[in-house]
């Protein structure tokens, strides 16, 4: 059996060579696939973690009785903590919320006019699930301290974030199963091609006695040289490309907001995807374009 497997890579590197143009062809179109697939999942991945710094931002403002003194204030911070799906809790001063409003609000009729006895002392409340906002402020209303219609909470983002997320997520997972049929399909239609040169010598390999699975061997080894050395050379261009992306997106002050994580911190699982993904490409391209050749 060693021996066996020992022929079949070595057909199956000689076939590889054998067909430059073919497998220069092949090469060139499962990189372009991977390259797509790889792009778009990393722009996914980097809209979701974007998208879930913004959730992380998201809060509920809860206000505190004018009337508490700043050991009972304290003691309603500690009870908002407490709740389930808080995340954590910070402490606004009114002479804190004057000054955010002042900076976002530079009409200087309303700057000269704004006292801080205006403002009430409130908690800022970071939650873990937006789904369950409503019920979070619900029970931050029930807080002694705080009672009903003390909360602001805007239901509508919260709403917001939760359907980006979830369409973003439905979108992401069906358009890399679409691209990675796509390019198997692709590929088993390159290779099916050198294939298609040796549908003689198939045919003489049957009638002779061949089995399939010694036919089809060679092909294998092929299609996951094809596969890997795809994977490895599209990975190249990938870190290469989002690095030159991310750099421009690093540059440019008006897309500041926009975070992308370093590929660096990335690289590992990009390149365990790029070569699975490469050999499943390349295997099975290989598999469903012999398939019709051995049906002699």
């Amino acid at each position: 059996m060693r021996h066996d497997f020992g022929y079949f890579a070595r057909e199956g590197i000689s076939n590889l060579f054998s067909h430059g143009f073919m497998s220069f062809a092949a090469i060139g179109i499962t990189v372009a696939c991977l390259l797509i697939m790889g792009t778009f999942s990393l722009v996914a991945y980097n809209a979701e973690i974007l998208l879930k710094t913004l959730e992380s931002e998201y809060e509920i403002l809860a206000f505190v009785d004018d009337s508490f003194n700043e050991a009972q204030t304290k003691a309603v911070g500690e009870a908002i903590g407490k709740l389930p799906n808080v995340k954590s809790v910070e402490f606004i001063t009114r002479e804190e919320a004057m000054e955010a409003f002042e900076e976002r609000n530079l009409d200087e009729y309303m700057r000269r006019n704004i006292l801080p006895e205006m403002f009430r002392d409130r908690y800022a409340v970071y939650v873990n699930d937006l789904t369950q906002v409503r019920r979070t402020a619900r029970a931050i209303e029930e807080v002694n301290g705080v009672g009903k219609g003390n909360v602001r909470v805007d239901e509508d983002i919260a709403g917001g974030f939760i359907m980006v997320r979830n369409v973003a997520g439905v979108v992401s997972i069906a358009l890399i199963v679409i691209l990675l049929v796509v390019s198997v399909f692709i590929i088993s239609n390159t290779i099916r091609l050198t294939t298609f040169d040796r549908r003689d010598e198939i045919a003489i390999m049957k009638m002779v006695g061949a089995t399939n699975s010694f036919i089809r061997w060679p092909f294998v080894y092929e299609g996951f040289l094809l596969g890997l050395l795809s994977s490895v050379i599209a990975f190249g261009l990938q870190w290469l490309i989002y690095a030159t992306v991310a750099r421009s997106i690093g540059a440019a002050d008006t897309l500041q907001f926009l975070k992308t994580v370093p590929f660096s911190e990335i690289w590992k699982p990009v390149a365990t995807i790029f070569g699975a993904a490469g050999i499943v490409i390349g295997v099975g391209g290989s598999l469903t374009a012999i398939r019709k050749f051995l049906q002699v």
